[in-house]
């Protein structure tokens, strides 16, 4: 019995290098962590770990998928120790014309330029707005509520007004509503409804249940519709209300609640 005790004991010895409790185990690579955090974005940690600007206890680090625990290990950015960020969560009157990116290739006007000297920490867009689109843009330093909100399957309402260049009737707004397969994607409203209408062009609001690229100027262009402007007036039960264009404003912690659910 001594000796299967012994065998035992042998065969549950960790192996050099390894940790003896897998579950203890970093889980989660470098620029993850750091992205996870809120001090920046995956993109921003994953050029800071190649550009040898990240330590963890005491040496740097080049592999942005390096495993790694920010509750077990010392993480210094740009020699600063790196800790978990306040959370803030905004909303944006995106104007049309600006684009939703950290940085633009063609030195474009960008949303994180309405938001300069405002002493506000890095933050991530929640979702997309194109350029030619304005309305309501959320940006937060969560990750993990902004990818709740961004979920496919959370189905959260986003609800637009789109100024189209045709005089729409019952049939558009039913066909819009039943969709269409474009590029192999199917496109569909959750609810269009007209809003009014002029000589030669109208206003709808149309709700989305899900978001893909470019969804309803091409749902609307399969009708051979064009999109004049488009505006995103509320997302879930958060509406965009009296915010002036290129002004944002802090969310209550009633409204990142509301949204979550």
């Amino acid at each position: 019995m001594a000796g299967m005790d012994r065998k035992q004991g042998q065969g549950r010895r960790t192996a050099p290098g390894r940790t003896a409790n897998p579950s203890a185990a970093p889980k989660h690579g470098l620029a993850r962590v750091l992205s996870k955090l809120g001090v920046c974005s995956r993109s921003q940690a994953e050029k800071a770990v190649r550009e040898g600007r990240v330590q963890v206890d005491g040496r740097v680090v080049l592999d942005p998928e390096r495993p790694a625990d920010a509750t077990r290990q010392r993480i210094l950015l740009d020699g600063e120790p790196v800790g978990e960020a306040k959370r803030v969560y905004i909303a944006l009157n995106k104007p049309r014309g600006i684009v939703v990116s950290a940085a633009d290739e063609r030195g474009r006007d960008t949303v994180y330029d309405l938001l300069k000297d405002a002493g506000l920490p890095w933050l991530g867009p929640v979702g997309r707005l194109d350029k030619a689109s304005e309305g309501l843009l959320l940006l937060s330093n969560d990750s993990a509520w902004a990818a709740r909100l961004t979920e496919p399957r959370q189905h959260v309402d986003k609800t637009y007004h789109v100024q189209i260049d045709a005089m729409p009737d019952a049939a558009l707004l039913e066909r819009l509503a039943q969709g269409v397969v474009e590029e192999g994607e199917r496109l569909a409203a959750k609810q269009a409804v007209l809003l009014r209408a002029g000589e030669k062009n109208a206003w709808l609001e149309i709700v989305l249940d899900e978001g893909r690229n470019r969804h309803i100027r091409r749902l609307l262009a399969a009708h051979d519709i064009g999109v004049l402007r488009l505006i995103r007036v509320a997302i879930g039960s958060l509406p965009l209300g009296e915010l002036a264009k290129g002004q944002w404003r802090h969310l209550s912690p009633g409204e990142v609640a509301a949204l979550s659910r």
